[in-house]
C-alpha cells in the first residue's frame, strides 16, 4: 500500500491522503509501540475527506477521537498484538 499524503498537520499531528492502489481516502496518526514508530491510517468517506479538508477544526477532533481509539473500526490495517499508543 502506497499512503500519499494530501495534508499534514504538524500541530494537530495528523495527516489527511489517499492510499495510491486502493484510492482510499484516510485520515492518519503517529503511534509508538516503543519499539517502532508507524501510523495507523483511518478510512474516511469522500464527504469526510472533503470535511476534513475544508474544516482543519474538524479535522483535529476527528484526530484526536482515533487518538481516544473511539474510531478503531475504521482502521484500514488492524493493529497486532503490540498496538501503538499515539504519539
Amino acid at each position: 500500500m502506497a499512503y500519499v499524503d494530501t495534508y499534514f498537520s504538524k500541530e494537530g499531528r495528523y495527516s489527511i491522503g489517499i492510499e495510491d492502489d486502493t484510492q482510499k481516502r484516510y485520515l492518519s496518526i503517529p503511534v509508538s509501540n516503543g519499539v517502532f514508530d508507524y501510523e495507523e491510517y483511518y478510512e474516511l468517506t469522500a464527504h469526510e475527506y472533503d470535511s476534513l479538508l475544508a474544516d482543519p477544526d474538524a479535522a483535529r477532533r476527528f484526530a484526536e477521537s482515533c487518538r481516544n481509539r473511539e474510531r478503531d473500526e475504521l482502521l484500514i490495517e488492524k493493529p497486532g498484538w503490540n498496538r501503538g499508543t499515539p504519539v
